[in-house]
């Protein structure tokens, strides 16, 4: 149901979307500091819609439909924002165009499946490159102005945000061949993930 708190928290995931860009679009210290706290708010419901929605027995078409749509506008809008706004550097935006392309073949691969009846479980894996894509990205939001708000200005948090990136994306990469060749074992071509 949509009022069970797990879909709750997943909507709130959806609704923070244009806070987000907002502050991000202030290009102000504060506003990017602000940024990073509701984007890591929102990273931690998309720990606990799925834990609450176990515990609680309340899994549901809705809330498995919702989740992932709910990461990938979160994730997608993030690294438009920072392109767009020149927040990332010239080789920042190759992990962000890796991190959007696996994005597009796992959905397309998941249709297509759920289509054949056939669902493609997320992996550990895959959970690893979440947590890893969203420290990246909370860190990139808040940059190097925001960081000094919190007078953490002598770290660099751009370029650790950068790396860490760059590890989203070889993750991104991983979890992408297996998905891949999880979804062409069933349509007869390739082999299964060892």
């Amino acid at each position: 149901m949509l009022t069970d708190l797990p879909n709750v928290l997943t909507l709130s995931r959806i609704a923070a979307i244009p806070v987000l860009v907002a502050l991000v679009a202030m290009g102000t210290p504060v506003g990017d500091i602000l940024a990073c706290l509701l984007f890591a708010l929102a990273g931690i419901t998309d720990y606990f819609d799925g834990k609450l929605a176990r515990d609680r027995a309340q899994i549901s078409d809705l809330g498995r439909m919702l989740d992932p749509i709910a990461d990938k506008l979160l994730v997608g809008a993030t690294l438009m924002m920072l392109a767009g706004l020149g927040r990332l550097s010239q080789w920042g935006l190759y992990p962000a165009i890796i991190i959007l392309l696996r994005e597009i073949l796992v959905s397309g691969l998941r249709e297509y499946l759920a289509g054949l009846r056939v669902s493609l479980p997320v992996t550990q894996l895959a959970k690893w490159k979440t947590g890893f894509q969203m420290g990246a990205l909370g860190t990139l939001l808040a940059g190097d102005s925001g960081a000094s708000v919190i007078h953490l200005g002598f770290l660099p948090v751009t370029a650790i945000g950068n790396v860490l990136l760059w590890g989203a994306a070889l993750l991104t990469l991983v979890t992408g061949w297996d998905y891949l060749q999880a979804g062409l074992r069933h349509v007869g071509i390739g082999s299964a993930p060892q």
